[in-house]
């Protein structure tokens, strides 16, 4: 005959094997902790409509406020599963209402960040509800969605129209090109950016505007608000941008006296382009370039640029071009030294300020 352990005797080890796979396990603790989380909803909901009535369920008090009236059930979605049927208690004749659950309420604020937040990372409006179905029990229909998304179109109201510190040192102005899905296709934006950096190191998405063209009419009317914002420019000690003529131009009539120059980037872009020589040549125009970028005194000058490529690199005559453009935008300033880490996170500073706009835009 088989022995039988006395369950004062059972070890951890002897009770996990008892345990079929993984799945139950964990589908047993969800349960568990979904049953927790309602015990507490309804003992607080509970609690709440004692001290709104000033009496206990059953006692006879003359301070008594009302009376009870039952309780009515409610289908509440939460980031540990759905309760089918929590019970919210009622009150005769007042108007209580609970703090942890306000009216007509059917989500959480969690649930709402997470609709929100599949939806900005591209997930469209159909699709949110079959991929959170597995995480929360219940299916999200596509108007829901939508209706919980809308709330974005103050936040992105209430970012446009906001107070600007006149507290930025360095400015990087620049136009970026991003896919933006709509009902029918998914069409390219072109969207002014405005990145700043404050006297701390805080970096910052200062705003942003969908336009059509980037000429100097938008870019005029983008740098105006900005300036009618707060952000007058007593503090800039540099702009730096794309080498775009209409955002020069604006800068003229806005931030006149400001310092300036191209983003270097743009500048090692625009010296190589693919027409302007071979691939070979292109190579050896950019990283000698490069290397004299990261001098540590000051920044790069048209004199740096004398024997630039060295060796028997091809010069061709659009490439002199580019290079004479792009060097009447270096200006000679004095610099801090940096490492090479802080350098390469300069040269980085484009494409955080377009993942930033990305996610505002959609």
């Amino acid at each position: 005959m088989a022995s039988v352990t006395a369950l004062t005797d059972l070890t951890v080890a002897d009770l996990w094997k008892e345990v079929k796979d993984e799945a139950t396990v964990w589908g047993d603790v969800s349960q568990a902790t979904l049953r927790t989380v309602k015990l507490l909803l309804e003992n607080r909901m509970h609690d709440e409509l004692i001290n709104h009535l000033n009496a206990r369920r059953y006692v006879r008090d003359l301070r008594r406020c009302g009376y009870r009236n039952g309780v009515y059930r409610r289908r509440l979605v939460t980031t540990w599963g759905t309760i089918p049927d929590l019970h919210v208690p009622r009150a005769r004749h007042s108007g209580f209402q609970p703090s942890v659950l306000s009216r007509y309420q059917r989500r959480t604020r969690d649930v709402n960040t997470l609709v929100r937040a599949a939806f900005l990372s591209g997930v469209s409006t159909r699709q949110v509800g079959p991929l959170l179905a597995q995480l929360l029990d219940d299916l999200v229909s596509p108007t829901t969605v939508s209706t919980i998304t809308q709330t974005l179109d103050h936040a992105v109201a209430a970012f446009h129209h906001r107070r600007l510190p006149d507290a930025y040192q360095y400015l990087f102005l620049d136009a970026v090109s991003l896919r933006v899905k709509s009902v029918a296709q998914t069409k390219r934006r072109l969207i002014l950016v405005a990145y700043g950096i404050r006297s701390t190191g805080q970096r910052e998405l200062i705003d942003f505007r969908v336009v059509r063209y980037e000429t100097q009419a938008t870019w005029e009317a983008f740098l105006t608000t900005l300036a009618c914002r707060g952000l007058v420019g007593n503090t800039l000690q540099l702009i730096t941008t794309d080498g775009h003529r209409g955002l020069h131009a604006a800068l003229d009539l806005v931030y006149s006296q400001v310092p300036r120059q191209a983003c270097w980037v743009h500048v090692l872009r625009n010296v190589a382009p693919p027409g302007c020589a071979p691939r070979i040549g292109r190579r050896a125009c950019a990283w000698p370039g490069r290397s004299t970028w990261r001098r540590p005194r000051t920044w790069p000058s048209a004199g740096c640029a004398r024997g630039w490529p060295p060796g028997n690199a091809p010069r061709p005559p659009r490439w002199r071009a580019s290079l004479g453009r792009a060097t009447r935008c270096w200006p000679s300033i004095p610099s801090p030294r940096r490492t090479g880490a802080e350098s390469a996170r300069l040269t980085r500073l484009s494409g955080c300020s377009e993942r930033s706009a990305a996610a505002r835009v959609r």
